[in-house]
């Protein structure tokens, strides 16, 4: 288990790294290298390794004290190793309810507006689901701002456990470069084999190697390449396109909080599954006068014969007695609703099944039960909202690049829609109330079914409009019908 103490400090130290330095090949090396062992990427790979249901109860071995004093595995005895994967519940339960519905952006610029519905799409949004996931497994997500292959403005996420990090700033707001080491499988005379693959994000580009067995960099063809082409000249950003989304500010994954709760949860079911398995072990038998002096032998013909065969020695008539010793399903139940408590309560999550959600509950008693996770979910979104401008600065740079306009100085609004479970008609009366109070664009945005706030009120104006338009035309029909009625009188 990696040390949570030296992984803080790995987080802690920065490293002044100058420009030639990159260009420096053992300073790479050196620099990859530590960072494929680092402490920091094992708990990368610890969250990842959880949430697809890897833990660690599917190596545990039973063991005993042998007769030489050291252990010994038993593998005669029942083994079982389940995985009741809390952790992965709530990873999902987290990421859900902070980007489970579409991000809305607000701005006073409509044509603005319409390139960000454009570029956010739902394609996007899926994306960004999977960043958050990242983020929670890994402690920060990586948005990677590059041109496809058709020459259009796309995103990538990069997994956490690639990216090696360095920042010119304590606070970790500024890249000063990127490694990124991944692994790929390359076939060689027909063979598959695992290749690593190191890219160094830095301001003049990127730079591309391959890992030797012996943690050398290898430089690969092409060498270098620039951000981007543009009408044939090859430009690169005046920042590194690589945007991370952090799950808090000091850059922890999730797996820290309950890591030791889920293995604990673990071990307590798979030893329950055990002690019910182990009928040879929950009656003990008391032998008087056995016949054999083998008891693996004796365990053989009991399990295949059902029959026991004793002796009378010494006028002492042989017996067979049993100790019965008796599994408490209740106190197992007992320890396993604890644990899934607390691993909801350190995670900061919520339960479905509370008891506040029985019957109808109104609004007061939701919040109560949400209260945890919001909480969390506003740190983690200030941390979003400080990468989606970063984000959003790309993109203007990419719209004036491409001569679509300049829009760096409009007000753009960033909106998580939280997906907390509401009792709507309750929240529709509240807002009823407030006719006349608030402006009505403001009570349309209050109402949790309205997801485009612009749309509702044009629908509204088309509407008041076609009654207008209805009215008139029968106040014209009526005023035709009493012109002819009088037409006809004379």
């Amino acid at each position: 288990m990696v040390n949570i103490i030296d992984m803080v400090k790995n987080f802690i130290n920065k490293i002044e790294v100058k420009k030639e330095q990159l260009d420096n090949i053992n300073f790479l090396e050196l620099e990859v290298n530590r960072f494929k062992v680092s402490p920091e990427r094992y708990l990368m790979i610890t969250g990842e390794r959880y949430y697809i249901g890897q833990h660690d109860i599917l190596s545990r071995k039973r063991e005993a004290i042998g007769s030489n004093g050291d252990k010994i595995e038993l593998t005669n005895l029942p083994n079982n190793r389940i995985v009741d994967n809390q952790y992965k519940l709530r990873v999902d339960q987290k990421n859900s309810y902070l980007l489970g519905k579409p991000i809305t952006f607000n701005t006073l610029n409509k044509q603005y507006a319409e390139i960000l519905i454009k570029t956010f799409n739902r394609s996007f949004c899926r994306t960004l689901k999977n960043v958050g996931e990242d983020s929670l497994n890994g402690g920060k997500g990586w948005l990677y701002i590059y041109y496809n292959e058709n020459g259009e403005f796309s995103f990538k996420r990069f997994r956490p456990y690639e990216v090696k990090a360095n920042w010119k700033d304590d606070e970790h707001t500024i890249l000063n470069y990127a490694i990124r080491l991944y692994t790929v499988i390359e076939f060689d005379r027909g063979n598959a084999v695992f290749v690593d693959k190191v890219e160094i994000y830095k301001d003049t580009g990127i730079d591309y190697y391959i890992l030797t067995n012996g943690g050398r960099l290898k430089p690969t063809e092409p060498y270098h390449t620039d951000y981007f082409t543009l009408n044939g000249e090859s430009y690169n950003w005046n920042r590194i396109p690589l945007i991370p989304f952090k799950f808090n500010s000091k850059e922890l994954p999730l797996i820290t909080r309950v890591k030791s709760l889920q293995d604990a949860l673990n071990t307590i079911v798979s030893t329950f599954q055990n002690n019910m398995e182990e009928d040879v072990h929950n009656t003990i038998l008391v032998l008087l006068n056995y016949g054999g002096e083998n008891l693996g032998e004796f365990r053989k013909n009991l399990a295949q014969y059902g029959a026991v065969k004793l002796e009378t020695v010494d006028g002492i008539q042989g017996d067979l007695k049993t100790l019965q010793i008796e599994v408490n399903a209740n106190n197992y139940k007992a320890i396993i609703e604890l644990l899934k408590k607390a691993i909801i309560e350190n995670a900061m999550g919520y339960d479905a099944k509370d008891d506040r959600l029985s019957g109808a509950p109104n609004q007061l008693n939701i919040k109560s039960m949400y209260s945890d996770i919001d909480l969390e979910a506003s740190i983690t979104e200030t941390e979003y909202q400080a990468a989606f401008e970063e984000v959003l600065w790309f993109l203007n740079m990419h719209l004036i690049n491409t001569k679509q306009g300049d829009f760096t100085k409009e007000k753009v609004e960033v909106i998580f829609n939280r997906d907390m479970l509401i009792n709507e008609s309750e929240i529709v009366d509240e807002v009823n109330k407030l006719d006349g109070v608030i402006s009505k664009e403001t009570r349309i945005s209050m109402l949790p079914f309205i997801n485009d706030v612009q749309a509702e009120l044009d629908k509204i104006k088309n509407e008041n409009e076609g009654e207008m338009n209805g009215l008139l035309a029968d106040e014209i029909r009526t005023i035709g019908e009493e012109d002819i009625s009088d037409n006809e009188a004379k």
